[in-house]
């Protein structure tokens, strides 16, 4: 049993959670996941970004949105009740180096996956610059802690009522188009937006990785729901990834098979407008 030790309501549906965990938050490193189970006999089993990590007090921290009964029912624990399991570090962690100038996206609730990758390039030597958006400027998440870590952090909305009224794609265009541009890019977030921010940094030969844990379900291999083409290949996120090359990622694919579990989405009353903003920008 994992006891709860603070939980923070980000946003509306957006929950920051930190619980004991101490041999997941001494072996983490950035990029990994957690399968995280609320109860012993209920319930399935999920998959979570570990945003952040204390070795020495042996909690992890970790990011959710309400967007079914599992993570409803997460949010309804309080600090100080357990959780039944919390299984890892799982998943590849991301490959850091000093590679220059590097520009990392995220995307709504993406922005908390990214911070431990922002973290670990700031730490390798890197110039960082951070491109986190959102919907409106209520959504936007972890920006002091942004701030703390990174060279520079440009926030946009696609309403404009925080920082630029703009998608992500909009500012890293500017800096791939720039000279020099950046040496390195990472993008976390919905689908879509990963898929634009590919095409635009491609656009500039611009190397870019995407970490594709949208997509995942089980976390440990067995679904196969996960699997996604990489180079022409089949790849499974959960055990391959999470990140990929995202100039190998085909995304088209990616997008239309987590279409199969959109109307269950619905009911579940989530809908991703991240992703509609950007169809819209790219089909007008």
């Amino acid at each position: 049993m994992h006891r709860i030790v603070s939980k923070t309501r980000l946003s509306a549906e957006v929950y920051e959670m930190t619980v004991e965990a101490g041999l997941v938050a001494g072996a983490r490193k950035a990029g990994q996941f957690v399968i995280v189970q609320t109860d012993i006999d209920w319930g399935e089993r999920i998959p979570l970004t570990i945003a952040d990590a204390d070795a020495g007090a042996g909690t992890i921290t970790m990011v959710f949105q309400t967007v079914g009964a599992t993570t409803h029912r997460l949010a309804a624990r309080e600090p100080g009740e357990h959780i039944a399991a919390v299984l890892g570090p799982l998943g590849n962690p991301t490959h850091i180096e000093r590679f220059g100038h590097v520009v990392c996206v995220g995307g709504g609730i993406g922005t908390a996956p990214l911070y431990p990758i922002v973290e670990a390039l700031k730490a390798a030597g890197n110039r960082v610059t951070v491109i986190t958006g959102a919907r409106t400027g209520e959504l936007i998440i972890f920006e002091e802690r942004m701030r703390r870590c990174a060279d520079e952090l440009i926030i946009v909305t696609d309403d404009g009522s925080r920082g630029r009224k703009a998608l992500v794609t909009e500012p890293l265009r500017e800096f791939c188009a720039a000279a020099p541009p950046p040496d390195m890019t990472f993008a976390i977030g919905p689908a879509v937006m990963m898929k634009f921010c590919e095409r635009t940094a491609a656009e500039f030969q611009t190397p870019i990785t995407v970490s594709l844990n949208t997509i995942m379900i089980d976390g440990t291999g067995m679904c196969g729901s996960c699997r996604v083409t990489v180079g022409g290949e089949t790849r499974f996120v959960c055990v391959d990834g999470p990140e990929f090359d995202g100039h190998l990622v085909d995304f088209d694919n990616m997008i239309m098979r987590m279409g199969a579990f959109r109307e269950r989405e619905r009911q579940d009353r989530h809908e991703c407008r991240i992703e509609l903003g950007l169809e819209a920008a790219a089909n007008p």
